[in-house]
C-alpha cells in the first residue's frame, strides 16, 4: 500500500532537521549530540509503579552494564516476570532514554519488569561488547530476579532495530552457554544482516526515516573485522541452526531496509521448528512502532506484540 500520509509527514519532519547519518554525518558523537538535540514527543510522562536505575555486574573484565528498571503500575500479586529489553540505534546512538515511554509502556501493557540495557556502543566498543553486556543482565536477572521482585522462570527478551538483534543474539548465546534460557523473544524491525543485499534493501534505500546508508554506517561502525560479520552473535541470520529456541514474535515495517532479514529470521526460526508469528506492517516505515499516539499502525502493532508477549508471560 502507499505511504501512510501522516507517516510520510513524521519522515518529512525528521529529514527536515535530521542530517543523514553516514552522508552528512561521520562521526558517532556528532550523531549522538543531534539525536539528543531533537526535542521530546509531546504528552505527560506515561507513569509507572517505580523506576530505577542500577549498575550490574558486566562480562568478565568489563565495567558494570547501567541498566533501567520499570514496575508496571498494576503489578497484582506475587513475582512479576521480566523482560530483559535492549534499545535500537544502530548500535551507536540511542540510550535508557531515548527508549524510556517504549519501557514504559511496555511494562503496563505485560504486566512485566522491564529491564531496559544501557549496552556499551560502537565504534568505542565495537562487537561483541553489546552481545556480551546484554548476556550479562539476561544471566543477573536469572539469578537476582528474587531481590526486585522478579521471576526468574519467567525471562523474555525483547529489542527494537539494533536492539532486536541482541534479542535475537540472546537466545542462541544461552543455548550454546548453557545459560538462562528466555521463554520468549519479541524481535521489532531487528537489524541481522551486514550483508545488506535484499529486495527491501533496494526498494527502500532511501527516503524512509533509515536508509541503506544509515545501515552501511551502522555497520561499520559495530564490527571490528570482516570475519565479524559471520559471527552467529553478530549476524543470527548466519547461525547453521536454530532449533532449541524460544517462541518469537517478529514484527516488520512495509517500507523499512530490514524487511526481508526480519521475515528470513522469522521462516527459518519456523523451519528449525521455533513456533513463530510475523506480522508486516502496510503503509509505515522503519521507527514506527515507537510512535503508537501518530499512528495507528503503530498502536496495532504495540497491541499485537505487547499481547504476545503478556501471554507468553503469564502462562
Amino acid at each position: 500500500m502507499p505511504l501512510d500520509p501522516v507517516a510520510k509527514a513524521i519522515i518529512d519532519l525528521s529529514e527536515a532537521h535530521f542530517p543523514r547519518l553516514g552522508t552528512e554525518v561521520f562521526d558517532a558523537a556528532e550523531a549522538r549530540r543531534l539525536l539528543a538535540a531533537r526535542p521530546a514527543p509531546a504528552g505527560a510522562t506515561v507513569p509507572v509503579a517505580r523506576v530505577e536505575d542500577r549498575r550490574l555486574p558486566g562480562p568478565a573484565g568489563a565495567p558494570e552494564v547501567p541498566v533501567r528498571l520499570y514496575w508496571p503500575r498494576a503489578a497484582g500479586d506475587g513475582a512479576l516476570p521480566v523482560v530483559v529489553f535492549c534499545h535500537g540505534g544502530g548500535f551507536v546512538i540511542c540510550d535508557l532514554d531515548s527508549h524510556d515511554t517504549m519501557c514504559r509502556e511496555m511494562a503496563n501493557a505485560t504486566g512485566a519488569l522491564v529491564v531496559s540495557v544501557d549496552y556499551r556502543r560502537a565504534p568505542e566498543h565495537r562487537f561483541p561488547a553489546a552481545a556480551e553486556d546484554a548476556y550479562a543482565v539476561l544471566c543477573w536477572a536469572a539469578a537476582h530476579a528474587p531481590e526486585v521482585g522478579g521471576d526468574p522462570a519467567r525471562i523474555a527478551v525483547a529489542g527494537d532495530s539494533a536492539g532486536g538483534n541482541l534479542a535475537a543474539v540472546l537466545p542462541l548465546m544461552a543455548r550454546d552457554r548453557g545459560g538462562p534460557m528466555p521463554v520468549f523473544q519479541l524481535l521489532v524491525y531487528p537489524m541481522l544482516d551486514p550483508a545488506r543485499d535484499t529486495p527491501s534493501y533496494r526498494e527502500n534505500a532511501r527516503g524512509y526515516f533509515v536508509t541503506a546508508d544509515h545501515l552501511r554506517w551502522y555497520w561499520e561502525q559495530y564490527l571490528g573485522t570482516e570475519a565479524d560479520s559471520g559471527h552467529p552473535y553478530a549476524s543470527p541470520l548466519a547461525a547453521p541452526d536454530l532449533s532449541g529456541l524460544p517462541p518469537a514474535h517478529v514484527l516488520t515495517a512495509e517500507y523499512d531496509p530490514l524487511r526481508d532479514e526480519g521475515e528470513t529470521y522469522a521462516r527459518r526460526l519456523r523451519e528449525a521448528g521455533v513456533t513463530v508469528d510475523v506480522r508486516r506492517y502496510a503503509g509505515v516505515f522503519h521507527g514506527f512502532f515507537g510512535m503508537p499516539a501518530q499512528l495507528p499502525a503503530a498502536a496495532e502493532a504495540n497491541d499485537a506484540a505487547y499481547s504476545a508477549l503478556r501471554a507468553a508471560l503469564h502462562r
